[in-house]
């Protein structure tokens, strides 16, 4: 009986494409489900034999750890190199959104604690 493996919802090309891989040079047989024209469905890797699950759930996890680790390993990196963009640095690169987000958050806060200020008079 067929079991699903992988969501494959909102993953990175690469990642989608290393887990086909990883599963392909072990040997594990899968197919995939793609969302649909509406989607709606589940894309998922799924697996044709259903005894390949637990075997195939401990290539993916040691896999996601260690791209885990190579990601973390590269932000800090670019942290120290001083790649990584700092807050200042988006704000420079989109003052307009930044101001009007500011101001949005505070009309938010103002609508939702004028009530209880009033309140208080």
């Amino acid at each position: 009986m067929a079991a699903k493996l992988f969501k494959l919802r909102h993953v990175p090309d690469d990642e989608a494409e290393d887990i086909r891989q990883l599963l392909l040079e072990h040997e594990i047989t899968f197919y995939e489900t793609e969302a649909g024209g509406w989607g709606i469905s589940v894309p998922a890797i799924w697996l044709h034999d259903e005894t390949d699950l637990d075997r195939a759930k401990a290539l993916i996890e040691v896999y996601q750890q260690q791209r885990g680790e190579q990601a973390r390993a590269q932000y800090q990196l670019e942290k120290e190199q001083g790649l990584q963009p700092t807050v200042f640095d988006k704000v420079k690169q989109n003052p307009v959104q930044s101001v009007l987000l500011v101001m949005m958050s505070l009309f938010v806060l103002y609508v939702s604690l004028s009530p209880f200020v009033d309140f208080l008079k």
